[in-house]
Formats: structure tokens, sequence, C-alpha cells
């Protein structure tokens, strides 16, 4: 009986999620993860990155942003992933019909961003489809940010001495992630 109430609360949680975020690469993880726990099935070990601490105290790594590599630093103080107007040139996104309308506080002050969607965001082995992230106007800032609107969906992240850990979901028996990466 309380197996059953448990799979019905477990339902109405994924039911949930559907409607929340309908990201269908996050309703497949939460689906895997139900399976894992009720079925016992072996999960492959949880793809993990790693990144060092810079000598300047940051975490800076090289993303691939739709299969173009960029450099980046991780900022839990950015509220989502902010692109330089530079590296959203190089990427290819259509900057011509951006509007900045959204008002963004930076380490240099005050500026205006434009709200967009990465189709897809890799950190070594850990990807992500749909990211929400901004674009700041030319010149405003030299620096990519990769912020909470990709680390919120990751399964953890946590410095551990001078290395940044990001892990992503475990994957079902059968998958052909790797389980750990070394950024550098």
């Amino acid at each position: 009986m309380i197996r059953l109430l448990l799979v019905l609360i477990l339902l109405a949680g994924t039911a949930g999620a559907v409607v929340a975020y309908g990201d269908p690469d996050q309703i497949a993880r939460a689906s895997h993860k139900v399976s894992y726990m009720f079925r016992g099935q072996a999960a492959s070990p949880a793809p993990e990155v790693q990144i060092q601490r810079g000598q300047g105290g940051e975490f800076a790594l090289r993303a691939k942003i739709n299969g173009v590599a960029t450099p980046m630093v991780i900022d839990t103080g950015a509220t989502s992933v902010v692109l330089t107007w530079e590296t959203a040139k190089a990427i290819g996104l259509p900057l011509e019909m951006l509007e900045y309308d959204v008002d963004l506080e930076t380490a240099s002050g005050h500026t205006k961003a434009a709200r967009l969607t990465l189709d897809r965001l890799a950190v070594g082995h850990l990807v992500e489809k749909s990211v929400p992230a901004l674009v700041v106007q030319r010149g405003q800032m030299k620096t990519n940010l990769l912020g909470m609107s990709f680390l919120d969906r990751l399964e953890s992240w946590g410095v551990r001495a001078d290395k940044l850990m990001l892990t992503g979901y475990p994957e079902l028996q059968g998958s052909h992630r790797r389980a750990r990466t070394a950024v550098d």
C-alpha cells in the first residue's frame, strides 16, 4: 500500500514537472529517475565535469553553444547565461532581431540585454537544450557568463578544494555518455 502511494506521488510530481517545465529533456530525465528507483535498473554513473579554479579565483571553461566553442566563466550570481554581443555574433545568433529591453546590473554597472533561447549549450558531456540566455549590447561586457539558467538544470554542482564539480543526471544502462570529463 505504501509503495502504491509512493508511486502515485511520484507520478503526480512527474506530471507537475511536465506542466511546469514542458522541456522534453527534463521530462525524460525525470522519467528515467522514476524508472531507476522502482525497477532497480542499473544506471550508468552521472556525467561529471571538473573545472579547475583559475589564478584569479574564477572558474573559466570553454563551452559549446550551438556547436561553436566559446570561453565562459561560471557565475552563480547571474540568474541567466549572459553572452557578449561579439560572442552572439560569432555563434550566428540573429542579432538584428533582438530587442534590448531587459535591465541588467553587471560588475561594470547598468546595461540593457536581449532575451533569447540557445538551442544547445554543452560543457563537456553535459548538454542542455533550449537554455534561456541574455545577450548584452555591443561592448558592454568582455566575458560570457555561465549562470543559473544552465546550472539549475544540473543534478548538482559544488566546489571541492580548487575544483568546481558539475554533475548531470545519470543515464540508464546502455548510454553512450562517459562518466567523467575534465574541462580545461
